[in-house]
């Protein structure tokens, strides 16, 4: 029974990490669209776009060690397992929410924002899996 509550408490450390850069994710996704509506003349340069979700996902997980110093995760392998876990599921929560009420066509932007939930979520871990205290 012990062994149960062990891997219930790994599961809901990983839930909270990865709940944590999601919820990030989506506030600064939404700040951002919101300051870029007036300035959207053109296409903006895909490197650009990748580099800076990366810089603000760093940025987001330094802002994140103010309000959660410690790590969700107690288990060491385990936070190595989430550098890879969270940003896939950030990735694929912000292509899935992207695409919902889109046509076809703008559907076709859904790996963009997979990218760009992806290195957002793994610049914010991997500024928490350094930074963060034991």
């Amino acid at each position: 029974m012990e062994i149960i509550f062990e891997i219930l408490g790994w599961l809901l450390q990983c839930v909270a990490e990865i709940l944590l850069q999601v919820f990030a994710e989506v506030l600064v996704e939404l700040g951002v669209r919101t300051l870029a509506a007036p300035l959207n003349k053109s296409e903006p340069n895909p490197m650009l776009i990748a580099a800076g979700s990366l810089i603000m996902g760093a940025v987001a997980g330094g802002l994140s060690l103010i309000a959660f110093p410690m790590h969700f995760i107690a288990k060491p392998n385990l936070r190595v397992l989430n550098l890879v876990l969270s940003p896939l599921v950030a990735g694929c929560v912000m292509s899935v929410a992207g695409g919902w009420g889109k046509e076809e066509e703008e559907k076709a932007v859904d790996l963009y924002r997979f990218l760009r939930g992806f290195l957002f979520a793994l610049g914010m871990s991997l500024v928490r899996y350094f930074y963060t205290q034991n």
